[in-house]
């Protein structure tokens, strides 16, 4: 009797160690099933995006002639007026903002896979279609002032998230950095670096070169007022770029060409943008001559402005671990791929955004079909975006070196103090 009790234990240990792995092999797999329905479930909301910055353009554009039953609605005013052009923009955002703001309000704080906001986030499909229908529906019946002042914080909203894109791109820049110089013993890795670096600077250089031969010299009137501003931008341009290789090359910051070239060449291309923003009657605009209302290069022009909403929209969503405080924090195999309040607040922010270069920001005036982001104010909004960007990238040079100093600072009183005891 003894034997098969001593049988039997052994054989009840062996199930029990058999049923842990197996119970740890199905649990690793329903993490990553949920895992990789989270990861697919950002680029449908990207479409949704999409599909919502279409919406806006159509009802901007074609809205008035091809809806013509908003006319009946008394929110859209006398003829449906305040239904398309930039109001329709501005109700089409606001639907767009509702619904990705309740998103954010539904999936705060989801930290683990096994969450039922996680299955919200990443499931329930029919359910969220007809909750975008329901928020872009909701806008129609809002009286045009409510619309007028959701433009005023649409406005707030936007900067916040050209902020948001902008910290987003110099995490990114850094990042690079590191990557193709972690070390002196890599040579390989710093060589292909130093390449890169100076790619940049020559495709900056240029970029710069053709800016002033095709928008400040274009015709005999070089010194008109707005050709002159067109001078003044793109110098300074120069000159900040020269600021950036300068500080990133002193020995006490000494982070190398690598960052500041990228840097240079971001900083050239919202230079670019901006005065190919300004308005077309402009005598240093070349584009004044052609035709702004339909050619192919317009409309490519205008569709790939649009795909690059989205694409600055999802990439700022999904790059979370830029605006976290704490960077050491241990990743566990339950834990979400990426932070679903921060992906649907800056999708919600997006959403003023694109209804701002949809109407150029400007809410009074309406803009021009195939136009997007051109004006005086988009011209400003990038321009000041340009200097905000490099001042943020020379004061992230600085601050270590300005940290260390107060640190030493600090340190020196102390060591006096010690020495002092000493008999």
């Amino acid at each position: 009797m003894s034997i098969s009790a001593e049988a039997v234990e052994p054989t009840g240990e062996v199930i029990l160690w058999e049923e842990v792995p197996v119970s740890l092999e199905q649990r690793r797999s329903d993490h990553l099933t949920e895992r990789k329905k989270a990861l697919r479930a950002r680029y449908v909301y990207g479409i949704i995006f999409l599909i919502t910055n279409l919406c806006a353009w159509f009802v901007r554009d074609y809205g008035q002639r091809v809806l013509p039953e908003l006319h009946y609605l008394k929110s859209c005013g006398h003829g449906g007026s305040d239904c398309f052009h930039t109001q329709g923009v501005l109700r089409v955002s606001l639907g767009c903002f509702i619904f990705f703001f309740l998103m954010f309000l539904t999936t705060c704080k989801t930290r683990k896979l096994y969450e039922a906001r996680n299955a919200w986030h990443s499931g329930w499909w029919g359910s969220k279609l007809f909750a975008w229908l329901v928020s872009m529906m909701i806008p129609l019946f809002c009286p045009s002032n409510y619309i007028h002042l959701y433009g005023e914080f649409a406005r707030v909203g936007a900067g916040i998230f050209l902020v948001l894109q902008l910290i987003s791109v110099i995490q990114f820049i850094r990042w690079w950095n590191k990557y193709w110089m972690p070390d002196e013993q890599k040579k390989q890795s710093c060589s292909l670096g130093l390449f890169t670096s100076t790619l940049f600077y020559i495709a900056s250089m240029c970029g710069i070169a053709v800016m002033y031969s095709s928008y400040a010299m274009k015709s005999s009137y070089a010194m008109k007022s707005s050709c002159a501003l067109n001078i003044f931008f793109i110098i300074w341009t120069a000159v900040l770029l020269i600021v950036m290789m300068s500080v990133s090359l002193h020995s006490k910051v000494n982070r190398g060409l690598l960052s500041s070239g990228i840097m240079a060449s971001y900083i050239v291309f919202l230079c670019w943008s901006a005065i190919r923003s300004e308005p077309t009657n402009e005598e240093c605009n070349p584009q004044r001559q052609g035709n702004a209302n339909g050619d192919w290069t317009t409309i490519l022009g205008f569709l790939i402005a649009i795909c690059a909403i989205v694409m600055a929209t999802f990439s700022t969503g999904v790059d979370s671990q830029s605006f976290q405080f704490r960077h050491n924090e241990v990743q566990h195999e339950d834990d979400i791929p990426y932070k679903y309040e921060f992906f649907h607040l800056v999708f919600s922010l997006g959403a003023m955004y694109f209804a701002m270069l949809f109407i150029s920001w400007n809410l009074n005036n309406s803009a021009k079909k195939w136009s997007i982001d051109v004006g005086w104010a988009s011209t400003w909004v990038k321009i000041v975006n340009e200097w905000f960007a490099a001042s943020i990238y020379i004061w992230t040079l600085f601050s270590p070196v300005l940290r260390q100093s107060k640190v030493m600072d600090h340190e020196e009183p102390v060591q006096e103090i010690d020495s002092s005891d000493v008999p």
